[in-house]
């Protein structure tokens, strides 16, 4: 099983494929697994890496008190020097894409292009005035919970409040990948959902309007409206960005409607060396048709 040293812990990845070198992050309290339909559709072009992040999956729990994206971003840092990757495409969902658009603040021409799915930049993703964020924080209530009823149950209350609020199924549309979505919390302890919980929350999202990175956003039509807006807005806001809504697909975005996921990608993937390219513009090639 091939592994890296990161802080007080060790990093679990895979590699499969030849290629430019494209790094796909999952979502909070998933694991790269969720990626097994870009791994299968794009492995024979890209040299694809996929890895479970500290607290998930086969990385598992790690000794480290507190986790932040930031400490996310470190270990993503850890992986690419350790493979010798320098500059590919990254690919991430939900927290995922929180770790992408870190990574990218600090690294604004550090990948040769990035997609971000379910494209939160705050939890919850709606502005608040500066001060208030800690005062509404729902970690002791999260705390309570999960150490009372678990993980899985805990997860499953997020998701029912969610879902009452914009009134439809929020994570994903397809059974299938919601069943998959809660077996992964099996690997996920109480205390590393906790960890996990309080970096999403605490994430305070960058100004990347530095970032030469061509992004491209993309999200399901049965994302929740406030994450779509956040997206649209990341997409505006750096030079060269895209975004665009997947049909029939909600948050899960890449395994609700994989085959329009991967059409999306492959049309951007296509794109980016003239976008990367001196004189290379958004209006030199249009946006990337889904």
């Amino acid at each position: 099983m091939p592994t890296v040293p990161i802080e007080n812990g060790t990093l679990w990845y895979e590699e499969r494929g030849d290629g430019p070198p494209l790094v796909c992050l999952h979502g909070g309290w998933q694991n790269a697994e969720s990626w097994r339909p870009q791994v299968d559709r794009f492995a024979d072009e890209y040299r694809v890496v996929t890895f479970d992040l500290r607290g998930h999956g086969q990385t598992g729990p790690t000794d480290s008190r507190r986790y932040s994206i930031d400490l996310f971003v470190a270990d993503l840092e850890r992986l690419l020097a350790h493979l010798d990757i320098e500059r590919p495409i990254l690919c991430g969902i939900s927290i995922g894409g929180m770790i992408v658009q870190s990574y990218l603040d600090s690294h604004p021409n550090g990948a040769r292009g990035a997609v971000i799915g379910g494209p939160l930049q705050s939890m919850p993703p709606i502005s608040l005035p500066p001060g208030v964020k800690p005062l509404i924080s729902p970690l002791p209530a999260i705390v309570g919970m999960v150490s009372t009823i678990g993980p899985t149950a805990t997860f499953r209350t997020l998701l029912c409040s969610i879902r009452s609020t914009i009134g439809r199924p929020w994570l994903t549309v397809d059974p299938a990948v919601k069943s998959q979505a809660l077996t992964a919390l099996d690997d996920v302890s109480p205390d590393e959902y906790r960890k996990i919980f309080q970096a999403l929350y605490q994430f305070v999202p960058s100004d990347l309007s530095h970032v030469q990175t061509p992004i491209l956003v993309l999200y399901g039509d049965h994302e929740a409206p406030p994450v779509k807006r956040q997206g649209e807005r990341l997409a505006d806001t750096v030079s060269h960005g895209f975004w665009r809504e997947i049909a029939h697909a909600g948050h899960l975005v890449n395994q609700d409607n994989p085959a329009l996921f991967n059409a999306a990608c492959a049309g951007f993937f296509s794109n980016l060396d003239l976008l990367n390219s001196t004189g290379g513009s958004t209006d030199e090639i249009g946006s990337p048709s889904v």
